[in-house]
């Protein structure tokens, strides 16, 4: 019986993990342009909550001297709210998350009546929540093979077009293999060839979520990446190619009083208002719009660990205000706890490493480190917001764009070689 019950678990277990699309999906019968065939490669790598400190902190070797041979920030500033998947899609399409829509990993939609989550797989991938254009898009418009393994937003169809090597996101391909396969993208024919190649890893992220940014599983999962991007670099320089770096990551991540979080405040009624779950900030969404005032006067009086703002009122620097709200996704008033308090509204204890807060917050910065021969080198630069990353992909790649964006060309050009 014993034997019976373990083999069932053994078997669940490993349809589980096969149930996994390990696969890669490589759109046929798309070519290089000749014109394309001659301009260089960028490799665009995230790490995930790789805070502005965290490779002095744990001596991440390999991106230590490679920063010092290109381009270091003072910190990348990321959006707000400075969440995994609003952040990895402003870095590719140049906008702020109101202006291209993921403003959150989980809201409410007005228009469908539908909460957005992106754990649901289905919704993650319906291109109808997502705007702008991502650099694949325009690179493969333009006749530039383009390849991702993994990128939030990346396995949309966004106007029929996916990148023509594509990875959908999955836990258990490991990172060696990673490696191996930019390798071979890097040894393709001229006209099969990917020039922009976009990489996330996670390690840092869900180490620090569990254990904290002070860790000594954040530091192992530091040394992970680290070793990741000294073997990208090692492949690079065997391909032959001009291959240029960004390394980045999407925000910080703060440790949080996982013990004393601040539950649904009473001043909500809950027949009145919509409220998706979240820690760091708490989006409420109004059936009818004469409860608005009422209870945001109500909220005021009884916040203590947080903020509150009616959806007018939010800080201009967030470009997250109601006039900025394309999409109509924002809550009518919004809720953001002070550090280190985080709400918990499910009753579920959150993780004791959190993001999401005000970008201007230290613990949410995040790194920019650029190496390569488009990159001038021995250069520092004062810590700039991570829309502008777009136009400087594109600048380097020398791809146009027409759709309007947030990034400024004009805040990184000084960083690339005439």
């Amino acid at each position: 019986m014993r034997f019976s019950l373990l083999t069932l678990v053994f078997s669940v277990l490993f349809l589980t993990l096969n149930a996994q699309d390990t696969t890669q999906k490589v759109v046929l019968n798309r070519y290089n342009s000749i014109e394309q065939q001659k301009k260089p490669y960028v490799i665009l790598i995230s790490l995930d909550a790789f805070r502005w400190d965290l490779a002095d902190k744990y001596q991440a070797k390999n991106l230590i001297k490679l920063r010092e041979s290109g381009v270091q920030a003072d910190y990348l500033k990321p959006s707000y709210p400075s969440l995994t998947f609003p952040n990895h899609y402003t870095i590719t399409t140049g906008l702020y998350p109101s202006h291209h829509g993921v403003v959150d990993n989980i809201f409410y939609d007005k228009a469908t009546n539908v909460v957005f989550r992106r754990a649901d797989k289905k919704m993650a991938t319906d291109s109808s929540w997502y705007g702008g254009k991502p650099l694949w898009v325009i690179a493969e418009q333009q006749k530039m093979l383009s390849a991702v393994f993994y990128w939030p937003g990346s396995e949309i169809s966004m106007d029929g077009i996916r990148p023509t090597y594509l990875y959908n996101y999955n836990e258990i391909i490991p990172i060696d293999r990673r490696v191996a396969v930019v390798k071979n993208w890097l040894q393709l024919p001229d006209d099969k060839r990917p020039h922009f190649i976009a990489l996330y890893f996670p390690q840092v992220d869900k180490a620090a979520h569990s254990y904290k940014p002070d860790s000594e599983e954040t530091r192992a999962a530091v040394q992970i990446v680290d070793d990741a991007v000294g073997k990208l670099v090692e492949v690079a320089k065997a391909s032959g190619l001009d291959v240029n770096f960004i390394v980045l990551s999407d925000h910080g991540m703060a440790t949080i009083d996982r013990e004393n979080t601040i539950p649904l405040p009473k001043a909500i009624d809950l027949s009145h208002f919509k409220v998706p779950p979240g820690n760091s900030l708490l989006h409420v969404y109004a059936n009818e719009k004469q409860y608005i005032k009422s209870t945001y006067k109500a909220l005021k009086a009884e916040a203590i660990d947080y903020d509150v703002y009616l959806s007018k009122n939010i800080p201009k620097a967030w470009h997250y205000n109601r006039r900025e709200d394309k999409y109509n996704r924002l809550g009518d008033i919004l809720l953001v706890p002070r550090l280190p308090k985080v709400f918990s509204i499910n009753g579920i204890k959150p993780d004791i490493g959190q993001h999401g807060f005000d970008p201007s917050t230290q613990d949410m910065h995040a790194i920019f480190y650029a190496w390569g021969p488009n990159f001038k080198s021995g250069l520092k630069i004062p810590a700039f917001e991570n829309v502008n990353i777009y136009p400087l992909i594109a600048k380097i790649l020398g791809l146009t764009y027409k759709q309007k964006i947030d990034g400024k060309e004009k805040f990184l050009a000084p960083i690339l070689k005439n």
